[in-house]
Order: structure tokens, then sequence, then C-alpha cells
């Protein structure tokens, strides 16, 4: 993104190549990707850590009764290359146990994460959160060796501090972007999860085969700890505060932009949370019912369709790495154009931020839902199965810039406590996704059974799309007002940037 290079420090001179709140989000956006690596490189190291020999001698005491499945089958067949076992023998129940317990410090840390950032520095918050992860990753191959339990503390350390990184983000958000740019500093922001994902991907993969497993921890975590001395000196809570690479027009221009909607300063009492007011806005519930349909669907295609690849179209491990990590590419280039188009569309009067809001969410959860119905019925095709895939995953990407910025909109100064709530919510659908799966698919591995699994995902998509479509609006809610504020809630049209503010 090229800015000009005209402006000048009304302090010492220097030119400034990109607005400070440019330089907060793609910071932030890389703190994200951190985290969301660590949410998912353990999935990669297991398969270098466990003793696959031993797992396959208890799985064939399984009885042939409980193994029906039917599958496609292809020229060359399928399944997977032969792997070196690692030196723990985990059975496939201790594995989830491990994977699973990241969201139970996930799940705990969200609300208590999102008030602390309101409340003292929101900054400060989000390096916490990486620095925890990146010392339990350091630590991670040490308590492996002693005992899956102590991993699993590991892995929970993990989930707390993840659990605080989409709050915390978010009032760093609600203090840096002007109205009309929240989508697509929210974008920049949020698409980290999706290139994290993709990074930590293929980096986990090759440390894990050419330097051994415990390379993933040590390697990721000492490069994640440079991100927090990067992040701690470029970036501080808010642009009041902010001394580097800022110049007092951008200053003027988001205080300006923001108006009376938010308190910004240190000396404004920070007002408590109307907690009753909150849970009676319509606004609020459709926010709340799109994020945790829109999760159930995440999940699905997150966690749920690779195996469904992999077991029923018979894609061969090798395969399966390349496809999980491509969708995720495309979403991350597809959320960028998607927010800069709608930020233009803004700028120019010609939608709302609530149409623009709409939009965006309808996107995200449309596509994905057709997405599901042609899987449904693809049969065999694995070339149909990959492009609906990648499609469903790509187009989830506007939910960054649709409900999940809206927040913001309705009520900046509570913007961190919102999300903590409605990702905790959201949060259960990562819960309960493979147990509902199991159970339907449990002895019926059938492309019928996964048929059942996609058509509650669709209905469920649905419920989001009329919510959202019904009740959502980006206008800032009465509750968001500080003592006896005089703003007058608006639809935040766009404000005007000056000619050197424009990207």
């Amino acid at each position: 993104m090229a800015v000009g290079t005209d402006r000048i420090d009304n302090g010492g001179g220097k030119k400034v190549l990109l607005p400070a709140r440019y330089l907060m989000a793609i910071t932030g956006s890389m703190g994200l990707a951190i985290v969301y690596g660590f949410k998912v490189n353990l999935s990669l190291a297991m398969g270098a850590m466990v003793n696959h020999t031993f797992i396959e001698s208890q799985e064939n005491k399984t009885s042939d009764a409980e193994k029906h499945v039917s599958v496609c089958v292809h020229e060359g067949g399928g399944g997977n290359a032969t792997r070196i076992d690692g030196p723990f023998q985990w059975d496939k129940s201790t594995q989830g146990l491990i994977l699973a317990s990241y969201f139970l410090g996930y799940l705990v840390s969200q609300l208590p994460g999102g008030r602390v950032a309101e409340l003292f520095s929101a900054r400060w918050v989000m390096n916490g959160s990486v620095m925890l992860n990146a010392v339990a990753a350091i630590l991670s191959p040490v308590a492996a060796n002693l005992h899956y339990s102590v991993l699993i503390l590991m892995r929970i350390a993990q989930g707390l501090g993840g659990g605080v990184t989409f709050p915390a983000m978010h009032v760093m958000i609600a203090k840096w972007a002007p109205p009309n740019e929240r989508s697509i500093l929210s974008s920049i922001v949020y698409a980290g999860t999706s290139l994290g994902t993709v990074i930590s991907t293929a980096l986990s993969g090759v440390l894990a085969d050419q330097l051994g497993w415990e390379s993933v921890f040590y390697v990721e975590g000492a490069l994640s700890l440079i991100w927090c001395f990067g992040w701690a000196f470029l970036v501080q809570d808010s642009p009041q505060q902010q001394t580097r690479f800022i110049t007092r027009e951008e200053k003027e221009l988001i205080a300006n932009s923001l108006g009376k909607s938010q308190s910004n300063t240190e000396n404004t009492p920070k007002p408590p949370v109307p907690v009753m007011k909150i849970l009676m806005s319509p606004p609020f519930w459709a926010i709340l019912i799109a994020h945790v349909c829109s999760n159930f669907g995440w999940y699905m295609l997150l966690i749920e369709l690779p195996i469904f690849m992999s077991d029923i179209l018979q894609f061969k491990m090798s395969e399966n790495g390349l496809l999980t990590a491509m969708p995720y590419l495309c979403m991350w280039l597809f959320t960028m154009v998607l927010s800069k188009i709608l930020t233009i569309m803004q700028g120019k009067k010609w939608i709302s931020a609530t149409v623009s809001r709409k939009i965006a969410t309808l996107i995200a959860s449309f596509i994905p839902m057709v997405c599901l119905i042609c899987v449904s019925y693809v049969g065999c095709n694995r070339g149909l199965a990959v492009f609906y895939l990648t499609v469903g995953v790509t187009c989830i990407g506007g939910m960054f810039c649709g409900f999940l910025s809206n927040h913001v909109d309705i009520a900046p100064n509570f913007a961190g406590t919102l999300v903590a709530i409605t990702n905790t919510f959201a949060t259960i659908p990562g819960l309960i996704v493979p147990v509902f799966v199991g159970y339907v698919t449990n002895g019926n591995n059938t492309i019928e059974a996964w048929r059942i699994v996609f058509f509650v995902t669709v209905a469920l998509y649905i419920v989001e799309i009329l919510a959202y479509t019904i009740f959502g609006t980006a206008v800032e809610q009465s509750w968001n007002k500080i003592g006896t504020s005089t703003h007058k809630p608006e639809d935040q049209a766009a404000v005007p940037l000056k000619q050197h503010d424009k990207l």
C-alpha cells in the first residue's frame, strides 16, 4: 500500500512513509499471525512426536464391525506416506485431549482480558499474549518429555494468551481507526489469523522434517520474542500517546473523526460496562448470533472438511497439506481486496457502514453455505471438491470486515468486552463440531452421513443471514455514551481524508 511521503513531522522534520494507524494494523496482524500459528503448530508437530506403530497396533484391535466406511476409489490409490515414529505413545484420545486443552485457556481469558484491555492497556495485553505463547512454546519440548499432562499445562497457558488477542486488538482498532477506515484496518489486523495458519503450516512441516519436532517450538518461540520487542517499540495504546512515526495531522484526523463517541484520553474516567443494556440490545445479539453460527461453519471447514477429503475422497497426506494451506492464502488476499472495495464505496457515500457490514457478512455466510451444499453432492469428483473448499474458505474472510468489525461501530468504548463475550460463545462450536461429526460418522463414515453434517451447518448459516440482516447495524448505540456526551449516533458516514492521507 503506497502512501505519500510528503508528510512532515512537526517535531523533527522526518518524513513518514506509512501512517501510524496502518503501522499499528500491520504489526498487530503479525501478532495475530504468531498466535494463530501457535494454535495450529502442535497439530503439525504431533505427526513427528507420536509413535505411529504403537497407535496403529492399538487401532488394529478394533473389530472390523466398527469400521464401516464408504469411500471413493481413485486410480493410483490414496493413503498416507510412511511416517517416522516419534518418542511418545499417545493414543488418539490423549492427542485429542492435548489439542483440545488450548480451548480451556482460550475460553477463560477472554472476558477478563477484554476488560483489562479497556481499563488499562490493550497494547500490553497483546504483548503479554504473544510473550506467554512464545515462552510456553519454548518450554513445550521439556514439558512433553516430562509428561503429557505438563504439555497440557503449556497448551492451556497458550490458550490463556490466545483468548485475549481479539479483545485487545478490538480496543486498539477502536482507538486508532477512523470510522470510514474500520473495514480495511480491521481486515488488515484479522487477516493475520489466516496468514498465520498458512505460514505455520508450511514452516512447522519443514522444521519438523529437517530439524526434528523440537525445533518447531524453539524456532517459532524465539522468532515471536522478536515481535514482542518490535510491538513495544513501534506502537502505543492510542494516537495521543504515540510519539514515534506519527504526525500531528494524523493525530488530529483520528481525534476529529472519532469525535465524542469514545474516550481516548488518560484523564477520562473509564465507564462501567452497561451489562443489562448490552443484553437488551438487538444489534449486539445480531453480532453474537452471527459470530456463533459463522464459527460453526469456520470450524467445520477448518477441522472437518479436510478429514472428509482424506477419509472419503482419499487424498494423500501430502496433498491434504497443500490443500489446507492454499484456501487460507486465498482468504487473506480476498479479505484485503473486499475491505478495500467496501472502504472506497463508503468513502464515496455509495453505501453506509451498516450496508458494508451486511454485504461482507452475507458474502462470508451465503457463499460458504452454497459450497457446502455443492460438496454434499459432488460425489467422487475430487477436482470440484477442491474448488468448493477453496471458494468457501476464501469467502469466509468477509467476516473480518463484516460482523467482526461491528463491535467497534456500535460501542467503541466497550469493544474489547463485546468481542470477548461474542468470541467466548463463538469458541463453543470449536468444541462441539468434532464431537458432533464423530457422533454422526461413527461406524457410518459415508458420504450420506457427511451430508447430514453439512446440512446442519447450512441451517446455521441461514440463521446467521436472517439474524444479522434484520437486526445488524453500524449505528453507535446510546449505551456507549460517556457522561452526558451530546454526540449524535450516526451510521458512521465517511470522514473525508486529506489528500496525503489517502491510500
